[in-house]
């Protein structure tokens, strides 16, 4: 059996144990609302509190993941999760609640950025990304049926947090070595400058952006769908459900599309028809409006996430980008739920829609062109560069190229030396060399000086 599905696997489990309360936000929201008497802005206040801390453990073990292994994080993480959620499921006031939040969404982050810089360092970095996605948006699905139905007030969300990251414990023992160290051989030094800093730190600005946009619509979609269109919480649960069930086929599909579109594409179009998605559900006035507005969105959302995670991942092997940009993400989505909250009751429903339609468009222009700067271009002849990398490595592939010809991805460049073969353009240049008189009348023959470049 390939090391490579062993490697994947375990990342995939912890990345959905980090993920799952992002995913499960709305409830977490709703509920909490309801059943503790807090207001829509109160209860959107906890939830960015819970993912504030989730983003503060990401931008903690940045670049550090490999200096302690990804064992022993994960499985601290889990612990919070484990302990903290479950503290805010048991506890019945607002400040125990806030305060197990807090700890479960650090042990969330602490998962989430191990899942990180393991899939920043496999050979498929959007594949196993859009495993994860995968993973996390079958298992939100799943408790978006059954919640519903099991009452359990506030304390049912976060406790089924706690139990995916109870049950996903033992896939820490599993964390490895990814397959391009297997092949590379030494491990990368843990000192290094960042790579492609321009473009990381653009990337990781528009993802918080991007994701603070995306969010402040999810953080509130509950309440549009109770207070807007007038639906119970069953049927805004069915409705998300279904959202969340196509989004596992747009997962596929982009795991099947990979990157013979390159990133560039699939981001730019993508972003824009979430924008749309955005203004259609935010405005909703009837149960078909609203679902197909969500289920679009949720269709197109991960979608677009998985390159994004993709992109990060392909700017630094050892991961950092990837933690990076996915803790920046991370506090746009704890900054969500206050900016949807805020602006509803600032502008509506609707008015809020068109913000964040019109947020969404704009920063999908630098993301877009990060891609592109990157290599988000579809592979044409000629492209290929000195530098070993994707463009090099898919073009000796689709050439018949003997292994190991072409340089790894992410291999430093090497130099290039100039071989002098002046017996070649002899033979080459023989029929027209031209013979001139010497100084004293004799001849010589004369021939051009060239060098293979």
């Amino acid at each position: 059996m390939s090391s490579r599905p062993r490697a994947a696997w375990p990342l995939v489990a912890v990345f959905t144990a980090g993920y799952l309360a992002a995913y499960l936000l709305p409830t977490i929201v709703g509920r909490l609302s309801v059943y503790l008497g807090l207001s829509t802005a109160q209860a959107g206040l906890v939830g960015s509190a819970l993912l504030l801390s989730s983003a503060s453990a990401g931008f903690s073990l940045a670049g550090r993941v490999e200096t302690y292994g990804p064992c022993r994080p994960a499985r601290a993480g889990l612990i919070l999760c484990v302990v903290g959620y479950g503290c805010a499921a048991l506890a019945g006031t607002v400040p125990l609640v806030v305060a197990g939040a807090v700890v479960g969404g650090f042990g969330s982050g602490t998962a989430t950025a191990v899942a990180a810089a393991g899939i920043a360092a496999q050979s498929d970095p959007h594949r196993t990304s859009s495993l994860g996605l995968l993973s996390v948006s079958a298992t939100a699905g799943a408790l978006y049926l059954t919640v519903p139905h099991l009452g359990g007030g506030h304390r049912l969300p976060f406790a089924s947090i706690a139990l995916v990251a109870l049950l996903v414990w033992p896939a820490t023992s599993r964390l490895g070595g990814s397959a391009r160290e297997d092949q590379a051989g030494p491990a990368v030094p843990a000192q290094g400058r960042l790579p492609h800093r321009r473009s990381g730190l653009v990337l990781a600005g528009g993802m918080l952006v991007w994701s603070m946009a995306q969010n402040a619509l999810w953080g509130v979609s509950s309440r549009i769908g109770v207070d807007q269109v007038g639906l119970s919480e069953v049927t805004i649960g069915a409705v998300f459900a279904a959202a969340l069930g196509a989004g596992l086929l747009g997962v596929m599909g982009a795991g099947v599309l990979g990157s013979k579109l390159g990133r560039a594409v699939p981001i730019g179009v993508g972003t824009a028809v979430i924008a749309g998605s955005i203004v259609l559900s935010s405005s909703a006035g009837s149960l078909g409006s609203f679902a197909t507005g969500e289920i679009l969105w949720n269709t197109v959302y991960p979608v677009v996430l998985s390159y994004l995670i993709g992109l990060a991942a392909s700017l630094d092997v050892r991961g950092r980008w990837a933690v990076l940009a996915g803790s920046a993400s991370s506090v746009g989505v704890a900054c969500g739920p206050v900016l949807g909250s805020v602006l509803s009751e600032e502008a509506g429903y609707p008015g809020m829609g068109l913000v964040l339609g019109a947020t969404t468009l704009l920063i999908a222009l630098p993301v877009t062109a990060v891609a592109l700067h990157i290599g988000g271009r579809p592979l044409v002849p000629g492209s290929v560069r000195r530098r070993g990398g994707a463009p090099a490595a898919l073009l000796a592939v689709t050439t018949g190229a003997v292994p190991g010809a072409v340089p790894k991805v992410g291999a430093p460049e090497q130099a290039v030396a100039e071989i002098s073969i002046p017996a070649l353009r002899r033979r080459r240049l023989g029929r027209n060399a031209f013979r001139t008189a010497g100084p004293e009348g004799g001849q010589s023959n004369a021939y051009a000086s060239t060098s293979d470049r």
